[in-house]
């Protein structure tokens, strides 16, 4: 399993880097810390951390540099630009989306310096990120305007993070066709589309999604929304999409958050649209609830995080849309993001966060290190305990810790 670049590549990497989605990791000193977004449990300022994950280092579990962004800010998802030099964090208050400066003390040991607002404009409530080639990156707004059945897309100018664009398409305009509590996103550059699910109105309780919407990248035109879920009124929530792209079979993958499943779409050449969403997974039939996350490395295998009850599935994709499950692996509670890296040791590992919006019973607040090989536990941090925390997402400290993820 190839999860990471020799230093040769990633200079390449850095300057003729294709996709910031698309990308490993690089093999340099203290390629085992790793940024994590952080909410106090003890009415402190959220912010950012530096935290040392190899359970074979003295100093596992040890948060060596922080970053306060200020009480409430919630800091939400961990984004390298397509360059892989420059680190960004959504956030669900404060500012919605700041840029965070970083530095290299003289051990190399990455410490965090700054953090600077970017303005959103009238868009609140930052999700995910995707950078595109072209100097653009979209974002997307679960909030929206801050309006009951809201949501929206900004497009950025990657140079100076200048708000280009708002994409909004209200489904009280158009019920067939519309944008509604944006959370994922994908893109693919290559067929010149992008899309985005309807996951659930900020405050978890006014409303909730059950559609992917597809956009052309260049016009913002809405090509079509797709129904995600068993019928119209079944609130499935799909929460992260990935469409495949490049050396992959093209499809689009979309998991369902309170649905608990996986749903494919074919790709149809003749109308440059996806087919149909259907089911390819249910969670249900094997004890599993809440998808969240999904990551693939170069060998066709899919990670997909079930937070309920914490575990991370891994699937052989090769032969979509057959998918194949290779081996089933345990978390805690709240499985959510996930970083790969190698120990001192050599093993292939994967380092689960534990908690969704400290969400009861799927808030361990752990980061759990698993071999994927055995499927063995070798470490398991509290952030909980040992620091008063519960993180929210994690990145590597030297560019994009997986191979491709929205």
């Amino acid at each position: 399993m190839k999860f990471k670049f020799n230093l040769l590549s990633l200079i390449i990497l850095i300057t003729f880097s294709n996709c910031q989605n698309d990308n490993h990791n690089s093999d340099l000193p203290h390629d085992s810390s790793f940024y994590i977004d952080y909410r106090s449990l003890k009415g402190l300022p959220d912010g950012i951390a530096v935290i040392e994950l190899d359970p074979e280092a003295p100093n596992f579990g040890h948060i060596s540099s922080q970053l306060e962004l200020g009480i409430g800010v919630l800091p939400h998802h961990l984004y390298y630009n397509q360059s892989a030099n420059k680190l960004f964090t959504t956030a669900l208050g404060g500012s919605y989306l700041y840029q965070i400066k970083t530095e290299k003390d003289k051990n190399g040991q990455p410490k965090l310096v700054n953090a600077t607002p970017i303005d959103t404009g009238e868009n609140t409530v930052g999700e995910n990120l995707f950078f595109t080639n072209d100097g653009r990156y979209f974002m997307t707004f679960m909030g929206g305007a801050g309006g009951p059945r809201d949501g929206s897309i900004g497009v950025f100018n990657a140079n100076n993070n200048q708000l280009i664009k708002t994409i909004k398409a209200p489904i009280q305009t158009n019920p067939n066709q519309f944008i509604m509590y944006p959370h994922g996103i994908s893109v693919n550059e290559e067929k010149g589309i992008m899309m985005v699910t309807s996951t659930i109105h900020p405050d978890l309780t006014t409303g909730m999604g059950n559609t992917c919407t597809l956009l052309d990248l260049n016009t913002y035109e809405l090509k079509e929304t797709y129904l995600v879920a068993d019928s119209q009124t079944d609130m499935s929530s799909p929460v992260e999409v990935l469409l495949l792209r490049g050396k992959f079979p093209q499809y689009a993958l979309a998991t369902t958050m309170l649905g608990g499943d996986i749903w494919i779409a074919p790709y149809n050449a003749a109308t440059k649209k996806y087919d149909a969403f259907s089911k390819i997974f249910d969670g249900s039939t094997q004890g599993l609830g809440w998808a969240l996350e999904m990551y693939i490395d170069d060998n066709s295998r899919l990670y997909v995080s079930f937070a309920d009850p914490g575990k991370v599935l891994v699937f052989d994709i090769s032969n979509l849309p057959q998918l194949k499950l290779l081996k089933t692996l345990t978390a805690d509670k709240g499985a959510h993001h996930m970083v790969f890296f190698k120990t001192k040791k050599g093993k292939e590992v994967v380092a689960v966060q534990n908690n969704l919006l400290d969400i009861p019973n799927l808030n361990s607040g752990t980061i759990s290190v698993i071999e994927i090989e055995t499927g063995k536990t070798l470490g398991t941090v509290d952030l909980r305990t040992k620091y008063g925390i519960l993180p929210e997402s994690i990145e590597g400290t030297n560019g994009p810790s997986s191979y491709m993820h929205h």
